[in-house]
C-alpha cells in the first residue's frame, strides 16, 4: 500500500518534538520508542514499512537529544522521556489501549507507560531496564555512575511492573547482545505472570545494534519475526486506530 506519512512538531518545554505517523489501512496502530546513544526513530526504518505492508500504521518521535528534535541528552532523563511520550500520545490522540514497541532504553519507558496508560500490547526489542534511582537523574556523568554499578539493573522496578501487566508481551533479544545481558529479556518474560500471552524470541547471530538489519538479509526469518509481532498484537484484540 502507499505509505502516507504525516510529520508533526510538538512544543514541549523549550523544545519542538519532531515525529511522524505512518497511516495504515487497519484499525491497529503502534507507538514506537527508540533507544539512547545515537538512536532516533529511524531505528525502526525496517520494522515500520514491514508492518505497513500488513496494514498496520505507526507513530514515532525523536526524544530530546536525538534526531530531528535535537537538543542535548543532558537536558533530559528517563523520566523526561516518559513525559515526552505522554505528550505525544495526548497530542496525536492515540486511542487506548495502546500497542507500544520499545527498543533498548525505550523498552523501559514502554514498561513505565503501562502504569500510566491502558496498554494492550508490549513489544520490547533488545530491552534495557534501569534502577529507579536513575529515573529522574539527567543523562550525563551522574546517570552513568548510577547505572554502571554492578548489576544495577537487577534492582529495576520493571519486574514488578510487568508482574501486573495483563496484556500480550513479546520480547525480541539478540543472540550476541554485548550491551544487554541475556538475563534481562529472559527475566522480563518470566516476570509477566499475569500476561495474556508472552513469548521470548532470540534472533540468532544478531547484535544489539544489528537485529532487523540482519533479518533484512534473511527474508524468511524477517517474515517470521513480523508474523510473531502481528500475532502479539492480534491476540490482544486491540482496535488501536492511528489518527
Amino acid at each position: 500500500m502507499q505509505n502516507k506519512i504525516h510529520s508533526f512538531s510538538l512544543p514541549f518545554e523549550q523544545f519542538d518534538i519532531k515525529g511522524d505517523q505512518h497511516e495504515g489501512s487497519a484499525d491497529t496502530g503502534v507507538f514506537l520508542l527508540h533507544g539512547a546513544g545515537t538512536s532516533d526513530r529511524s531505528r525502526f526504518s525496517i520494522l515500520r514499512p514491514a508492518l505497513l505492508e500488513r496494514g498496520i500504521g505507526s507513530t514515532a518521535f525523536d526524544c530530546i537529544g536525538h534526531g530531528e528534535t535535537g537538543g542535548e541528552m543532558a537536558q533530559s532523563s528517563l523520566a523526561g522521556r516518559t513525559r515526552q511520550a505522554l505528550a505525544v500520545i495526548a497530542s496525536r490522540k492515540l486511542p487506548e489501549p495502546l500497542v507500544i514497541v520499545g527498543a533498548s532504553m525505550g523498552a523501559y519507558n514502554a514498561i513505565k507507560l503501562t502504569q500510566l496508560k491502558a496498554v494492550a500490547t508490549l513489544i520490547l526489542i533488545v530491552p534495557g531496564v534501569f534502577t529507579p534511582a536513575a529515573y529522574e537523574v539527567p543523562f550525563g556523568p551522574q546517570f552513568s555512575s548510577v547505572i554502571r554499578r554492578e548489576r544495577s539493573w537487577a534492582e529495576s522496578d520493571a519486574w514488578d511492573i510487568l508482574a501486573e501487566f495483563t496484556g500480550s508481551l513479546l520480547v525480541i533479544a539478540a543472540e550476541h547482545d554485548a550491551v544487554i545481558p541475556r538475563e534481562i529479556p529472559e527475566r522480563l518474560v518470566e516476570s509477566a505472570i499475569k500476561s495474556s500471552w508472552r513469548k521470548l524470541l532470540v534472533v540468532p547471530g544478531a547484535e544489539h545494534k544489528r537485529l532487523f538489519s540482519l533479518l533484512l538479509e534473511r527474508p524468511e526469518e524477517l517474515k517470521a519475526t513480523i508474523d510473531l509481532v502481528i500475532e502479539c498484537i492480534e491476540v490482544a484484540g486491540t482496535p488501536a486506530a492511528i489518527a
